[in-house]
């Protein structure tokens, strides 16, 4: 298996009158490379862990597997795991998938892959999201917000790691969480685990994330089917319109009881509760 996801290290710890030497848990952060079909698509930092729900969501999620099914993942196709530290995972569907085309700078843990695509690129490859906008219940949002939380064993930890949770929008009930130190490893790995388990697309289901709601994370909630993007922080423009022409209901600032509805626009919200 991978290695550990936390480490220790000493630190001194400076308060109003005193200083002193102590023990600190910080998450770890290493290399993926990712392979498909033995081609080599992406490197990205992450936290060990659930290595092979991130590989295959990421495939998923950059419209990779153009609908071919995964038939097997594993570490490093070429030789023993341990070569490589556990560090390189070959997503297989026996050639089935078009041949891709490797990313030239590898993507990082703090903003994914950015600008890889554009709204118009995803709709020549998506279809907007069936059926009415996914109602917005605060109560059910807030629930959701806090079971992510409580669910978050890293963040406990360390209190340097983002999650994404995948939650009924009707009563906030959290069916999956994952952790990693990117915001886009978090998502692709909560999309790579349902893929597996056969739940995508993820009709009138809500994705929660930790961090802001950027443009790749509506990307990568729209390219998984999810009816709602929950978010702690604000949105950027570019995800607003997003979310509007993907028809995902888009909630942003999801903090102290309050939240903000960007999507649909005002007025195209079936009810709120």
């Amino acid at each position: 298996m991978a290695r550990g996801k936390t480490t220790s290290v000493f630190t001194t710890r400076l308060e109003r009158d005193t200083r002193g030497v102590r023990p600190e848990c910080l998450v770890v952060e290493e290399p993926l490379e990712i392979r498909l079909d033995d081609h080599l698509i992406a490197t990205t930092m992450r936290t060990p862990g659930n290595d092979y729900e991130l590989a295959v969501g990421f495939c998923h999620t950059e419209g990779l597997l153009a609908g071919a099914t995964v038939r097997t993942v594993r570490y490093c196709a070429t030789g023993p795991a341990s070569e490589t530290a556990y560090n390189v995972v070959s997503v297989s569907t026996g050639g089935r998938a078009p041949a891709p085309s490797p990313r030239l700078q590898g993507t990082t843990s703090s903003c994914g892959v950015c600008g890889t695509a554009s709204i118009d690129a995803l709709l020549e490859r998506l279809m907007p999201v069936p059926g009415p906008p996914v109602p917005v219940s605060l109560p059910a949002l807030s629930r959701a917000a806090t079971e992510v939380r409580v669910r978050q064993e890293l963040f406990r930890s360390t209190g340097s790691i983002h999650a994404a949770g995948a939650f009924d929008p009707s009563t906030g009930d959290v069916s999956l969480v994952r952790e990693d130190i990117g915001r886009h490893n978090a998502v692709d790995k909560a999309v790579g685990r349902m893929l597996l388990d056969g739940q995508l697309p993820a009709a009138g289901r809500g994705l929660f994330v930790s961090g802001r709601a950027s443009f790749e994370m509506v990307q990568k909630a729209w390219a998984g089917g999810f009816g709602l993007v929950a978010a702690v922080s604000g949105p950027s423009a570019l995800a607003v319109e997003t979310a509007r022409r993907a028809g995902i209901t888009l909630v942003g600032f999801l903090r102290d009881g309050s939240a903000n509805v960007y999507a649909p626009e005002p007025g195209v919200v079936s009810r709120e509760g």
